[in-house]
Parts: structure tokens; C-alpha cells; sequence
């Protein structure tokens, strides 16, 4: 079955980026908290959290310092609502291509390759590159990742890690392995492939670079198993 065929991927909800993904708000009306935290959110990708100006992004909004400490008390507070945003946003992609994979194939293995498509799918659909993953940029200032949020960080690659090796256990019971293989390992290759795919994707200006990886990422897979 063809990608192409099954639809474009909708992600609904909060407006976020997921991981390592920013999208601008779309909805007309979007209230203020919400602007701010995606123009936040885009300045703390490309300079950093710390270095980014609060007066520089509330000019980017439109908005006045007394409308910002209306909804936020602290750039401290903006930075946790800016994580746990994304976090919420990250699980709500994971549960929606799962669900659509789920649906779409009894396979296990095929659930994952499906997986994999369909964020390929989703990748296509922000037009733009992405700009790289929130967690990474917080966790490389560890004044600003406290304990909370490096909690809510991890929280979200575990569900990652288990919803893709309880599917890569099920597959190598169903159609045997043609090698060894840990299921978590092979499950964190997905975020951690991405990680450095963003890296080196912006490094030498390759936007192409990120898919590219994506599909060695899925012939991987399929080269784990056997499917005679």
C-alpha cells in the first residue's frame, strides 16, 4: 500500500511542534498565550532559550510586557509552558500515527514501517524544514532543564522507545530476526537518528538529509527481519 494513499496525516489540538518540529499557529483568533509560546518556541530553536530576548519576541507578537505577565509570571514560567507544550504535542502525534497505523495494518512490523511513513508524511506536510527538537535545545543549557522538565523530556522519548519495540518484539515473535537485535536500542535509533539528523542537516544546509535518514532508518528495519 502506497503512503499516498491513505491521506493526508492531521494532527489536531494544540498548536506545537513535535518532536523537533515548529509550526506556527494556523487558526484565525489564536489568543495571545498561544502566539507567544510559538514565536517563543521558534527563538528558542535558532538561538537558544537563554539567548533569546523576551522583548525581542514580544515584539515579534505584537504584544505588550503587561499582556505577557498577564499570562506567564516569569521568562521561567514561558520556558516550562514551552516544554510541556511540546511534550503534550509529541504524545498526541505518537497516539495519532499509532492509532493510524493500527488501523490501517495487523502487522506488527508493518505498524512500524508504517509509523515511520506516515511521521515522513507529517514531515512533508510543515513545509518548511524543521528547525530541530525543543528538548535538545533545553537540555544544552542545563540552568534552564530542571528536574521537572528534563522529567517531562524523558517521559516523552520513553513513550516513543515503548510503543516502537513493543511493536519490534511482536514482529521478531511473529516473523523470526535475521539478527540479534535489542528492541529498545532499535526503538531509540528513531529519536536518536532524528536528533543528529537535525544537527548535521543544519551543519551543511541539507534539508533533504532529514528524510534521507528517515528512509535508511526504515530499510533498516526491514532488513532485520525475515519476511519470506
Amino acid at each position: 500500500m502506497l503512503l499516498a494513499d491513505l491521506g493526508p496525516l492531521a494532527v489536531t489540538g494544540t498548536d506545537r511542534s513535535v518532536c523537533y518540529l515548529e509550526r506556527m499557529p494556523t487558526r484565525k483568533g489564536t489568543d495571545t498565550r498561544d502566539t507567544i509560546l510559538a514565536i517563543a518556541h521558534r527563538h528558542a530553536l535558532r538561538q537558544g532559550f537563554a539567548a533569546a530576548s523576551l522583548e525581542g519576541i514580544l515584539t515579534e507578537a505584537g504584544v505588550t510586557k503587561g499582556a505577557f505577565f498577564h499570562h506567564f509570571k516569569s521568562k521561567g514560567e514561558l520556558a516550562h509552558a514551552l516544554v510541556e507544550r511540546y511534550a503534550r504535542g509529541e504524545l498526541q502525534l505518537l497516539e495519532e500515527i499509532t492509532a493510524r497505523a493500527e488501523k490501517l495494518s495487523r502487522d506488527p512490523l508493518q505498524q512500524v514501517l508504517l509509523i515511520i511513513g506516515l511521521f515522513d508524511e507529517f514531515l512533508d506536510n510543515q513545509g518548511a524544514p524543521p528547525d530541530g527538537c525543543l528538548f535538545a535545545s533545553f537540555c544544552y543549557q542545563d540552568e534552564l532543564f530542571s528536574d521537572e522538565l528534563r522529567q517531562m523530556a524523558a517521559e516523552t522519548m520513553l513513550a516513543w522507545r515503548k510503543a516502537l519495540s513493543g511493536k519490534l518484539r511482536a514482529a521478531a515473535d511473529r516473523h523470526g530476526a535475521r539478527v540479534p537485535f535489542n528492541p529498545d536500542t532499535v526503538a531509540d535509533m528513531f529519536t536518536t537518528m532524528l536528533e543528529g539528523a537535525f544537527v548535521v542537516a543544519r551543519t551543511l544546509n541539507a534539508p533533504h538529509l532529514l528524510k534521507e535518514q528517515l528512509l535508511e532508518y526504515r530499510n533498516h528495519i526491514e532488513l532485520l527481519f525475515d519476511r519470506e
